[in-house]
C-alpha cells in the first residue's frame, strides 16, 4: 500500500468520510480530462479534476480472478466538458480512465479504484452513459498466432517492423473535394500506382475532425483525379482543402510484402502451407507417385 492508501485509510479509520470520487480520462489523441463528484476543483497528479461537469458514477463491482472489473460513469454532455460531437465522432472510444477515492481536504490521501477503458458508449436526452472497462478486459481475446497464408501483422506494428515514413509510402496534402464524408478527391497526386493506398489508412491532420481516420476500402485514377473512398465514413465535418494523410495499403500477401515494401523478411504469414484440398486428396488422385514432394 503506498504512502497517499495509508494516509486516507487513517482518514476513513476516523469515522468520518470527507471523500470524494475522481476520474481521469485520457484519449487516444492525447487530450486529459478531469472529472470530480466533489463541489469544486480538485487538483493533484498534474490534473484539475472540474466540479461543475455534472459526473457520477455507479459503485465498482470488482471480483476476484480473471472476471472483469466494470463500472459505469454518466454525466451530462456540455461544450466545456465532453461534447457530444466528440462522442459522435469516436474520440473516447478506448480512451484510458483511472478512477481515484479522495481526501478532498487533503489530496495527497488518495488511492487508485479502477484502471481500465471506456467501453460502450451510449448518448441521448442530453447525457451520456460509458461503460468501463477493467484491466482484466484484454485477457477475454484470442492471442498467440495463427497457421495462416495471409500475414496476421499490421503494416508498421512492431512484428512487421515496415517504417512508413519511407518515402513513396505516405502523402500528405489537401483534398479538393470531400463527399458524404468518405469520398475524398484530390488533384495531381498521380504518381503513385492505382490501388495503392487500398487497404491502408487515411488521417485527418487539419480542422475539426483533426485526429480522426479510418480505412480505405477504394483507390482509383479516375481521369486527372484520384478517388480515395473509405469504408466508413468520418464521423465530423470536413470543409474541401482539408489536410489528410494517405498510407499505404498491404492486402498481407506475401508477394505484396516482398515487392511493394522490401519486407519479406518480416513477413508474419506461411505463404508455402497447403491448402485444405491439398491434404484430403486421396494418393491415387496425385499426378507424382514417387514418394516426392507434389509442390
Amino acid at each position: 500500500m503506498n504512502e497517499g492508501a495509508e494516509a486516507l485509510h487513517e482518514h476513513l479509520a476516523g469515522g468520518i468520510g470527507q471523500v470524494a470520487r475522481c476520474w481521469a480520462v485520457r484519449r487516444k489523441d492525447g487530450v486529459q480530462m478531469g472529472f470530480t463528484d466533489h463541489d469544486r476543483n480538485l487538483t493533484f497528479a498534474g490534473i484539475t479534476f472540474r466540479a461543475d461537469t455534472g459526473l457520477s458514477a455507479r459503485a465498482l463491482q470488482q471480483a476476484t480472478g480473471l472476471s472483469v472489473d466494470n463500472t459505469e460513469a454518466m454525466g451530462a454532455l456540455s461544450d466545456a466538458a465532453i461534447r457530444e460531437e466528440d462522442i459522435a465522432a469516436g474520440r473516447y472510444d478506448e480512451a484510458e480512465v483511472t478512477a481515484w477515492l479522495v481526501h478532498w481536504a487533503d489530496v495527497s490521501a488518495r488511492r487508485i479504484m479502477f484502471r481500465g477503458q471506456i467501453g460502450e458508449l451510449r448518448r441521448g436526452a442530453g447525457a451520456f452513459h460509458a461503460e468501463l472497462r477493467g484491466l482484466t478486459e484484454a485477457l477475454n481475446r484470442p492471442v498467440g498466432r495463427v497457421f495462416q497464408k495471409p500475414c496476421s501483422a499490421v503494416l508498421a506494428d512492431a512484428t512487421c517492423r515496415f517504417d512508413l515514413d519511407t518515402p513513396g509510402y505516405v502523402y500528405e496534402g489537401g483534398a479538393a473535394q470531400v463527399e458524404d464524408q468518405r469520398r475524398f478527391i484530390f488533384a495531381g497526386i498521380g504518381s503513385f500506382e492505382p490501388g495503392w493506398f487500398q487497404r491502408g489508412r487515411l488521417e485527418i491532420l487539419d480542422g475539426e475532425a483533426a485526429g480522426l481516420s479510418g480505412a480505405i476500402k477504394r483507390d482509383r485514377i479516375e481521369g486527372a483525379d484520384r478517388v480515395v473512398e473509405l469504408w466508413e465514413p468520418i464521423r465530423a465535418s470536413m470543409n474541401p482543402g482539408v489536410l489528410v494523410r494517405l498510407e499505404a495499403g498491404c492486402d498481407k500477401r506475401f508477394e505484396t510484402c516482398r515487392l511493394k515494401f522490401n519486407n519479406g523478411i518480416n513477413f508474419q504469414g506461411f505463404p508455402d502451407i497447403p491448402e485444405e484440398d491439398w491434404m484430403f486428396v486421396h494418393a491415387t488422385q496425385a499426378k507424382n507417385k514417387t514418394g516426392g514432394s507434389r509442390r
